[in-house]
Parts: C-alpha cells; sequence; structure tokens
C-alpha cells in the first residue's frame, strides 16, 4: 500500500502543469505522477498546430477570441468558464515560455502567431508543426527539479478508491462519495497495488481509439472517464466528438492517423474534390477556414455524393521554403508516402480527433466526488460547448492545471489520508488463455463506432450501435471478473465504457448541434442543454 499527498494520473500538459505549482507552492507536499507508458508519452506531444492565446493586442483582443469559441461553441459554452480560460491563458503560457518552451519567431523576433478554422485574428503560438512535443519536453525538464514529485511510468490506473470498496452502496445520485486513491497495475509485473492519496487529481486525455480512423496515439483510451463512470461520478456531453478534417488518407492503414495540421489550412492550402474543384464555399463564407465541425461535415458530405474515399488539400501554390520551414513533419512524412505536397495535391479525411465532453467539472476543477479533481481533455469544463475551437485544447490544460493546483494548495490541510482501504483482491482469476478475444473485441467497438456513431448519425444506427455495444460489455466483464487483468483488457473496458457513453449521449440529444449533427433531428434547439449521465 503505497500512499501520496496528492495523485495525479497522467502526465500531459493538464497534469503536468497541475504538479509544478503544487511543486512550487507546496514543497512540503509529496507528489505523484502516473504514466501509463513512458512519461512523455502522451496526447499532449502529438499536438502539431499550437496554443491559443491573445498576444498581439494590436491586432487582437481578448474579447475577439471569447466571441470566437463562444461561436465554434454553437451556443453550449459556458460564457463564464470561456472567460476564465481566455483570460488567464496569456499568463499560463508566459510561465511556460518561462520554463522553457520555445515558440517560432519571424524575423523582427517576434512571436510568428499562426491563423487556424473558427479565429478570427492571428493567435496561434506553435513550435515548427511540434508544438505538443516541445511544450511536453519543456514542462518535464521542469518537473525534473523538484524534490518532491515522483513518476511512476509503466503503472495502469484501474479504477478510483470511494466507499464503493469499503462494503457501501454507492450511487450515481448520492452527494458525498469521496475519493481515496487508486488502484494501479504496475505493468512491470502486472501485480495490482494500491495507491492511497488525500487529493487525486485525473488528466488522462481522451478517447479517441474508440474509432478506426483516429489522429489519436495508441494511449487514448477514455480511461479517466470510464473510471469516474464506474465510481458514479458525473460525466456529461460525450456525443460531442471531434473529428479533424484533414488526416492524411493512407490506404494501407496506419493507427493512429498522420494529422495534416489546422495551421496548414491557415497557411493558406485550399480544399479541393478529386476532380481538383473547390467546395467549400457551399457550406460557408470562410471556406477552408470554417470550424472543424463544419469543414468535417463537408468532407463527409462531399465523399458520400462522389464516392470518392478522400478529398484534396492543395500546398502547390504556396511559398515552399516557407512551407517546408513551417511544417517540415509533415512534409517528410508525406514525401515518405510518394507525395510532395508542393507539387501534389494531399489526400486526407475526417479522423476522430478531440472529445469536447468528459467529466463534469467546475471552475476549479472540481468534479462530483470529493478529494477528486479532473482537468485537460477527459473533462467536461464548459470550455468548448458542442465543438472546440482549434488550439484552445493546451491553453485549456495549463489554465485548469494552475487553477486546480491552487485549491489543492488551499484545502488538502483539512483532508485525512484513508488507510482503511482493501488490497486489491485476485482470488479465483485465471490467466487469460486467448488474447485474441480481446483483440478481436477492440476491432469489434471500432467498427461499430465509426459506422454508426460517426460523424452523421441516425436514431437507428445509435441503436445498433447500443444493442452491439451491451454484447461486448457483457463478453467483457465476464472476462474482467474470471482472469487476471492486463492491460489490453482494461483498456477493453474502458473503451466499451466510452463508446458507451457517446452512443447513450448522441442518442438522448435529440437536435443537431455542434459536433453531433442527426438525420432524424436535423435543426438545433434555441436553448441549451447539456447531457449528463
Amino acid at each position: 500500500m503505497y500512499k501520496s499527498d496528492v495523485l495525479i494520473i497522467g502526465t500531459g500538459i493538464a497534469g503536468l502543469t497541475t504538479a509544478i505549482h503544487l511543486a512550487q507552492k507546496s514543497p512540503h507536499l509529496s507528489i505523484t505522477l502516473v504514466s501509463k507508458t513512458q512519461k512523455e508519452e502522451c496526447n499532449t506531444r502529438y499536438a502539431q498546430g499550437g496554443i491559443a492565446a491573445v498576444w498581439d493586442l494590436k491586432e487582437d483582443d481578448l474579447n475577439k477570441h471569447i466571441a470566437d469559441t463562444l461561436d465554434a461553441g454553437d451556443d453550449l459554452c459556458d460564457e463564464k468558464i470561456v472567460r476564465i480560460v481566455i483570460e488567464e491563458g496569456p499568463k499560463r503560457v508566459q510561465e511556460m515560455i518561462d520554463w522553457g518552451t520555445r515558440f517560432d519567431k519571424d524575423e523582427n523576433q517576434h512571436y510568428d502567431l499562426a491563423k487556424e478554422g473558427g479565429h478570427s485574428e492571428h493567435r496561434i503560438l506553435h513550435y515548427r508543426d511540434l508544438t505538443g512535443a516541445e511544450i511536453e519536453r519543456a514542462l518535464l525538464e521542469k518537473i525534473s527539479t523538484f524534490q518532491n514529485v515522483k513518476i511512476l511510468e509503466h503503472y495502469y490506473a484501474i479504477d478510483i478508491l470511494t466507499q464503493h470498496h469499503l462494503g457501501y452502496n454507492v450511487t450515481r445520485v448520492m452527494s458525498d462519495i469521496e475519493c481515496y486513491g487508486c488502484y494501479l497495475l504496475n505493468l512491470q509485473n502486472l501485480q495490482v497495488e494500491t495507491h492511497l492519496a488525500k487529493i487525486t487529481v485525473l488528466a488522462t486525455g481522451g478517447s479517441g481509439q474508440i474509432y478506426k480512423a483516429t489522429t489519436n496515439p495508441i494511449i487514448a483510451t477514455g480511461d479517466g472517464v470510464a473510471m469516474m463512470y464506474r465510481a458514479k461520478g458525473h460525466v456529461e456531453n460525450m456525443e460531442f466528438v471531434q473529428f479533424h478534417p484533414t488526416s492524411l488518407y493512407n490506404p494501407n492503414g496506419e493507427n493512429p492517423c498522420f494529422l495534416i495540421s489546422e495551421a496548414v489550412r491557415g497557411f493558406g492550402a485550399i480544399l479541393k474534390t478529386k476532380k481538383g474543384e473547390e467546395f467549400m464555399h457551399k457550406y460557408d463564407s470562410r471556406l477552408s477556414l470554417a470550424p472543424r465541425d463544419i469543414v468535417a461535415r463537408a468532407i463527409d458530405s462531399e465523399m458520400k455524393v462522389s464516392g470518392d474515399e478522400f478529398v484534396y488539400l492543395d500546398c502547390t501554390h504556396l511559398d515552399k521554403k516557407e512551407f517546408v520551414a513551417h511544417f517540415p513533419t509533415i512534409s517528410s512524412k508525406c514525401i515518405s508516402i510518394g507525395i510532395n505536397p508542393l507539387e501534389s495535391y494531399i489526400p486526407v479525411v475526417p479522423a476522430q480527433h478531440y472529445m469536447c465532453g468528459g467529466i463534469r467539472v467546475d471552475e476549479f476543477g472540481k468534479t462530483s466526488i470529493k478529494n477528486l479533481f479532473a482537468c485537460g481533455e477527459c473533462t467536461s469544463s464548459g470550455l468548448h460547448g458542442a465543438n472546440r475551437l482549434a488550439s484552445n485544447s493546451l491553453l485549456e490544460g495549463a489554465v485548469f492545471g494552475y487553477r486546480v493546483a491552487q485549491v489543492i494548495n488551499d484545502s488538502i490541510s483539512n483532508i485525512q489520508l484513508n488507510s482503511s482501504l482493501p488490497e486489491w483482491d485476485a482470488q479465483g482469476t485465471k490467466d487469460p488463455k486467448e488474447m485474441v478475444l480481446i483483440t478481436q473485441s477492440i476491432k469489434e467497438l471500432k467498427d461499430i463506432m465509426s459506422y454508426y456513431v460517426g460523424i452523421v448519425r441516425s436514431n437507428v444506427r445509435l441503436k445498433r450501435a447500443l444493442d452491439r455495444l451491451h454484447l461486448l460489455y457483457i463478453e467483457t466483464e465476464s472476462l474482467y471478473h474470471s482472469t487476471t487483468l492486463s492491460p489490453q483488457l482494461c483498456e477493453l473496458r474502458n473503451l466499451i465504457t466510452n463508446g458507451y457513453l457517446v452512443a447513450r449521449s448522441a442518442e438522448l440529444r435529440r437536435e443537431s448541434r455542434g459536433l453531433h449533427y442527426t438525420t432524424d433531428y436535423p435543426v438545433k434547439h434555441s436553448f441549451q442543454q447539456d447531457t449528463l449521465l
């Protein structure tokens, strides 16, 4: 049994920012960070485009960024949260710069601000097309300077510890559920360890692996959301799955799909059909720089009408030297599969990219479970509403990481560690003999979600998805309770839970709004609505 003052699950921008601010202000606290693989492997690392913040006050202002965010969120954002994140964002970005994060500058040594879909001004700070990796590098270097922070690598979070593990009947309507820590699977020896903490923070990222075509790394299995739901905590707005309009089409298949950043369209690239004809004018006056939900549906519509498997992104008219300087990774990737992006069109397709819903939190990252906080992509904070504005996600992680740390610093002295939790009981379980049962179920899940709960939905498709997900759930729970744990089995269990939450939330939302479009209810309601599960 292991003990910490604060246990943080996840080592992306949200988890690391929380830990850094905690360690700076309270060096007496013992802080444990948990990564299911290497500490640098997280969703943050794969963010290409950049981080949005009002930087050039001569050309931009906070109200413009707020308005752009509210517009992209399609009337489902919490304006209070939007203002908090946008107004506090520049200070959090400056902190990252002070901690060693590098962003590209022009010849005058001013930050080279980019413009992306849905933004009215140039306000995206970036480092080539590797912004997330650069931020992750700087944050990991900063966290290594603190003596009171320990990072556990290759540990998989299984379940949040609550009164349920003390023998009490915990229900979703209870207002006094408490978190005491987490069961962690040590992937080095496959032993389950009990990790107790006064406060636990979920910063586990999104659930991008529930679809076949996804830009997310293979670790994005929605672990935090699934744990929260099993612990009877509140989860909301899971139907709002953002599909990035432009992942690189690869006929041989790739997991994850390679992302052609939004910044490429911000740089001037134009979407065209396979016949080489522009089409975005039929869908939005902002053309290729419309918000992602609009662009993704437009591409999906064009592909269905034509029967083509992809559309094109035309970069051939762009400045060759500048393009390679801004997008070296994208250029190299395209060339590696035989496409010179400055001479030939890039074939692109929509792919699942970001979760706008998740664990319900307030403006300080508090969840419905006491002593349990959450921040980053695993949450539904109210910032994104029905559709995330490009490059707002890294900003959200930084702002909420700071706010979570402040509340913990102010309150942790009043919280006692509960040491009466039982150790993990593996009696009666056997080693799994057929791993094919797990791998095939994951494939089946991805097919169900891709075919029935994709960019365009219907009541018939959603019912079929829920029926098949229920069968997968029954089969997987039987495996879970009869065999010893493996990371593959735990991930399958969490993926099925996330798939169910997305499909069930989509079924409950009887309108089309933002990222959720249904042929049965094509009109948006005139009032705000959350789907709380």
